[in-house]
């Protein structure tokens, strides 16, 4: 999907721009080494910084595309693209968006529990609910779409209730066990045969570069403790992969 200017899915100013800001302050810094002819290390240190941060910049804006609505991860997820889908700590709507922008003829349920979690990551003005609306609108989804609060350890839905599931960057921020619950109630909620694409932050080379030790995702557990966790919880994995921060499984509900 192009960028869409009237999206704003709400992450903090450091996150989207704070590396464009370093990355100001040390071209500043140096050139005005330069010019008072500071030592050769001093410089070496400020250009070096420099570097680093428009690189990143230019990283988290085009490659993360932290502010955009990506592709999905898999064209293999819900190849038939007609049914009830259900996006499992939904936020501000950007993975309810990619979905239903790559499966047009899809309805959505966003969940989400809108509480401390949300406030945590997400910088907003207004309810949580308007904020994730207005996305929707945005994108022209919005009919197809319907807004429910809701814990993913404890799914206010029924049994087998939808055709697929997504879930991006939502579930990894649980401990062990309520990961583990959030798996067992996306399965109840799917339907047997019915796709679960699950997206978690991959604290890779990527991550490292953009974020650093100390900014990047400090909860992932792995490939293994996330494979054995879906097939715990009565999976099949039909896809695992990775892309940019992101680690991916596609799972199917036998």
């Amino acid at each position: 999907m192009p960028t869409n200017p009237n999206l704003d899915f709400g992450y903090p100013w450091w996150l989207s721009y704070g590396h464009l800001v370093i990355a100001a302050v040390t071209i500043a810094l140096s050139l005005l080494a330069a010019r008072l002819r500071w030592p050769k290390w001093p410089r070496i240190v400020l250009g070096t910084l420099a570097l680093w941060s428009a690189t990143v910049f230019l990283l988290v804006q085009f490659g993360l595309g932290i502010n955009t609505v990506q592709p999905l991860p898999t064209e293999a997820f819900f190849p038939s693209g007609t049914g009830r889908v259900l996006d499992i700590g939904a936020g501000t709507g950007r993975s309810a968006i990619m979905v239903l922008a790559a499966r047009p003829q899809a309805t959505l349920v966003a969940s989400d529990l809108f509480g401390d979690s949300f406030d945590h990551h997400f910088a907003h003005d207004g309810s949580p609910q308007q904020i994730l609306q207005k996305n929707l609108q945005a994108a022209g989804v919005a009919a197809r779409a319907t807004i429910a609060t809701a814990d993913m350890r404890k799914l206010p839905f029924d049994d087998a209730s939808f055709d697929a599931l997504v879930s991006a960057y939502a579930v990894d921020h649980l401990n062990r066990d309520g990961s583990k619950q959030a798996l067992a109630e996306a399965r109840r909620v799917l339907k047997p045969g019915g796709e679960f694409l699950l997206m978690l932050v991959e604290n890779d080379p990527w991550a490292k570069l953009a974020f650093g030790p100390l900014l990047s995702h400090g909860a992932t557990r792995g490939r293994p403790w996330w494979s054995g966790a879906a097939k715990d919880a009565g999976f099949e994995i039909l896809e695992a992969g990775t892309k940019p921060a992101t680690l991916y499984f596609l799972l199917r509900r036998p």
